[in-house]
Formats: C-alpha cells, structure tokens, sequence
C-alpha cells in the first residue's frame, strides 16, 4: 500500500511541476514554486491543487 501512496505522490508532483512550468510567469516564480511544491510533499500538493494553482499567475505579474 505505501509503494502505491509514493507511486501517486510522484506522478502528482511530476503533473505539479509540468502546469507551474506552462504557467505565464517569470523563470524565478516558476522554480520558486516548483521549489515549494517538491520540497513540501503532500502538503504543497494539496495547498497546489486545491488553491494556489488558480492564483499562480496573479502572484507573479
């Protein structure tokens, strides 16, 4: 079962990264939040998801 939770937690991060990086915004907010999602586990991914991928290019206008 754990070998699944990871197997997901990769692919989530790895489809994470992918939409930060098509995301119109500048190559220092893009490993800025590349950075925070990876470096923060399930929690980034969560907060990604659910919140902060809509409000992404607002913040780094």
């Amino acid at each position: 079962m754990g070998t699944i939770i990871y197997i997901v937690g990769i692919v989530l991060s790895v489809l994470a990264v992918i939409d930060i990086i098509k995301k119109p915004i500048g190559l220092v907010g893009k490993i800025i939040c590349c950075a925070l999602v990876l470096l923060t586990s399930w929690v980034g991914l969560a907060v990604y998801f659910l919140w902060a991928k809509n409000h992404i290019t607002e913040w780094f206008k």
